[in-house]
């Protein structure tokens, strides 16, 4: 009876740890998110107050673009190893084992 008692206190203390450790990088996904959009913006009205031709414009445009497709190909890593860190503590917390 008392290592079923542990065993869930183990279970509910790596379910909070879980939760807790979820919010934080939730939060700091959100404020990284808006820096990076804040400062592709800036550099987005820069490049448009600089350009005075249609060929400024173009390079402008594919200069802006390719900097959202690399911000794009940067978030989705970061999600695809978020989504292992998750799977990876899941299994640790039905696998027994205790959340370190």
């Amino acid at each position: 009876m008392a290592d079923a008692g542990k065993d869930t206190l183990h279970f509910m203390m790596g379910v909070q740890t879980a939760m807790f450790q979820e919010m934080m990088f939730a939060g700091y996904e959100m404020l990284d998110r808006a820096r990076t959009e804040t400062h592709l913006f800036a550099e987005f009205a820069s490049k448009l107050a600089e350009a005075h031709s249609v060929g400024d414009y173009r390079a402008m445009w594919k200069d802006c673009s390719r900097h959202q497709l690399e911000f794009m190909r940067r978030d989705c890593e970061r999600h695809l190893r978020h989504g292992e860190k998750v799977i990876e503590t899941a299994s640790r917390l039905f696998g027994g084992r205790p959340l370190a």
